[in-house]
């Protein structure tokens, strides 16, 4: 099993968020999370990576064998899991490239791997970002400084292209996008599926499980799971909005 989480209970601020959430992901697997704003979906995937100020106050969540609480975000990188935000943080005077180069090399480090030499690491990150429609020019600018919402979300799967988690979240990766920008990430991602990668797919709409399709999708309502079906599930929801699915 990929990840397995059991009756999982988190707060922010205080406030009650998640509510017994329990999702199992297998390997090789794409399972989508829908629902409306406000039902955990993002702090769902914050307390997934780590992030400060979401505590876990019961339940249990394991990655790959391994209780994922117990570990720190940059273990919980080094094990394989990523993270696409849905708003990309910016880092004025750090080159793209650079960026992405010392992520492979600090992954490498903590699983006793050797690093990536210069000239392997600029054939790899030229071919990824070309598949991506990224430019030389862009992965040589600041990470995100100045890109548009789309060309952010890009250079998000561009990271994930270069690590290759074992498990991918993205959380509300098609935030904002017009229609050729999330046929382009969405090629990124499924040229990326394997038996050994999963996907946790978070999102409002359908329209990206037009592209993206998963093998499960999940109705996310009061901070836990409300409903689980297969892709017509998301065609359901897009129809018919999600309080009646919710209450169903």
């Amino acid at each position: 099993m990929m990840l397995q989480i059991n009756d999982l209970h988190a707060t922010v601020d205080g406030k009650k968020i998640l509510k017994g959430l329990t999702l199992s992901l297998g390997e090789g697997e794409v399972h989508a999370i829908m629902g409306p704003n406000g039902s955990g979906k993002s702090t769902l995937s914050y307390v997934l990576a780590g992030r400060e100020g979401y505590n876990v106050t019961s339940g249990a969540v394991t990655f790959r064998g391994r209780n994922l609480l117990e570990m720190l975000p940059e273990e919980r990188a080094s094990a394989g899991m990523f993270l696409a935000m849905q708003y990309p943080v910016e880092l004025p005077g750090v080159t793209t490239m650079n960026f992405l180069r010392a992520a492979l090399n600090a992954q490498a480090k903590a699983r006793g791997e050797p690093e990536v030499d210069a000239v392997t690491f600029l054939k790899r990150i030229k071919e990824a970002g070309a598949k991506l429609s990224m430019s030389d020019e862009m992965l040589k600018r600041a990470v995100n400084v100045g890109f548009s919402g789309g060309e952010k979300k890009r250079n998000e799967v561009l990271q994930m292209a270069m690590l290759k988690p074992r498990l991918a979240v993205l959380d509300e990766t098609d935030s904002g996008l017009d229609i050729d920008a999330l046929k382009v990430v969405a090629e990124g991602v499924n040229a990326m599926r394997a038996p050994d990668r999963s996907f946790l797919i978070i999102t409002h709409y359908q329209r990206l499980l037009n592209h993206i399709v998963p093998d499960r999708v999940h109705v996310l309502s009061g901070g836990r799971i409300a409903r689980s079906g297969g892709p017509e599930l998301a065609h359901e929801l897009e129809s018919r909005g999600y309080e009646e699915k919710a209450s169903a």
